[in-house]
């Protein structure tokens, strides 16, 4: 008992303690409280935190668009950027007799080109080029025999080269089947109503447009064209080129060198038929695909030529057989105010087959005679030259960002009444991104 009562008289005092710090009618009141508490309730905290991070992924997605964007190379949502490198490794064999600087030597030259496209309207486009190249002077720039088909040179004087701008213009509709294009440095050939040729040189820039010669051979240049597209495969296009527009000597005038354009041409899936008529003062730019003979000297402000270049292609259905799409084109040139030639003419065939071995793949063959003097004027005698060139290479692609082609091409007389005879081969690889 004595034991009994002294426990109880320590546990009286411990109680008397714990309830002035834990008052269990306040918490039970706390319990039964009808006031509206603001309590921790799992629904409402899970919810709220969601809504949180809801928003906080929201930021972050929009930062991470906005670096894509950027890293893809669009500076704003109307522009765009793409563009290219090509290398190419190669040499000519008898390319020392081919102009001042021709070469027999073994060269490697390079190409980076990008491509800045922007809309205002979304129907309309801005496109500007920025190319810097190198190492394609001598044996893969001469005219017309070597000239390769992505040759390029920025090079400054001190050897180094630069980033230039090498084309820009704006094109535009005008109602549903009219498009308007004007810009600072253009060539003829990107104002065209329709695609003179199918064919894809390889190797030889002669050969790009069907023979680039006597209507489409450019310069790079101030220009202005308008076309108009119909839905019957109907298309007509004007363009103008001038080199003095930027200068002194002004735009179309009696000192500018220009060029006028008009193409006509009708154009379905499988097929094309086009005319093209060019009027020039003062322009050899078309000496990618001619001897020299015809072109030396008409550069001359006191030279004007007439030229018509008539242009054909035809593809099959389907691709990956043993019919390859065709191109062909003649070209002819008369002159006035010439002391030697009074016209000349020209012709190509070219030949593609693609997906033979696998996707993408493209084997071409191309050959033609380069424009050469066809009539002397009273008194000259014409030379005996009978230029030829060819070109076959064949592409593939590794992945659908690189291309490689290994090519070679060759021809006879390709430059003056000498036997200008080569033969080369050429390794380009193009990495597009």
């Amino acid at each position: 008992m004595l034991v009994a009562g002294a426990t109880l008289s320590l546990i009286a005092p411990m109680a008397a303690q714990a309830s002035d710090i834990v008052n269990i009618e306040e918490m039970n009141s706390y319990t039964r409280s009808k006031k509206t508490s603001s309590r921790l309730d799992s629904n409402t905290f899970i919810n709220e935190v969601s809504e949180d991070l809801a928003k906080i992924k929201g930021r972050i997605d929009g930062l991470e668009a906005k670096q894509n964007n950027f890293e893809a190379g669009s500076f704003n949502d109307t522009t765009t950027l793409d563009g290219k490198v090509v290398m190419a490794i190669g040499a000519v064999d008898g390319g020392d007799n081919l102009g001042s600087n021709g070469t027999e030597v073994v060269q490697a030259a390079f190409v980076y080109q990008m491509n800045l496209n922007t809309s205002f309207t979304g129907d309309d486009n801005l496109y500007v080029r920025l190319k810097a190249g190198d190492g394609w002077d001598g044996a893969f720039d001469q005219k017309t025999s070597t000239y390769h088909i992505e040759a390029k040179e920025t090079g400054l004087t001190d050897g180094s080269t630069n980033f230039k701008v090498d084309k820009m213009w704006y094109t535009f509709p005008i109602g549903d089947k009219f498009t308007a294009t004007v810009g600072p440095a253009i060539e003829n050939y990107y104002m065209l109503a329709a695609t003179p040729s199918v064919y894809k040189p390889g190797a030889l820039k002669a050969f790009k447009l069907g023979g680039n010669g006597a209507a489409f051979g450019a310069s790079t240049s101030t220009g202005a064209g308008l076309k108009y597209v119909a839905d019957n495969g109907f298309a007509v296009s004007t363009t103008v080129n001038s080199k003095d527009a930027a200068g002194t000597n002004g735009f179309l005038t009696n000192e500018d060198n220009n060029k006028i354009n008009v193409q006509t041409a009708y154009t379905k899936d499988n097929y094309h038929l086009s005319a093209t008529y060019s009027r020039q003062q003062g322009w050899n730019a078309w000496s990618y695909y001619a001897t020299k003979d015809l072109y030396t000297g008409a550069d001359a402000l006191t030279v004007d030529s007439d030229s018509v270049a008539l242009r054909a292609w035809w593809r099959p259905d389907e691709t990956g057989t043993a019919t390859p799409s065709v191109s062909v084109g003649y070209d002819t040139m008369s002159f006035s105010g010439r002391s030697d030639i009074a016209e000349g003419s020209g012709y190509f065939v070219g030949f593609n087959w693609a997906d033979m071995f696998q996707p993408s793949d493209k084997i071409g063959i191309a050959f033609g005679q380069p424009m050469k003097a066809t009539k002397a004027v009273a008194g000259a005698t014409l030379s005996e030259v009978d230029p030829f060139l060819w070109e076959i290479y064949y592409s593939f692609r590794p992945n659908d960002s690189i291309e490689v082609t290994p090519a070679i091409f060759g021809g006879s007389d390709v430059e003056e009444t000498t036997e200008d005879d080569i033969f080369g081969a050429v390794l380009s690889t193009t990495f597009k991104f």
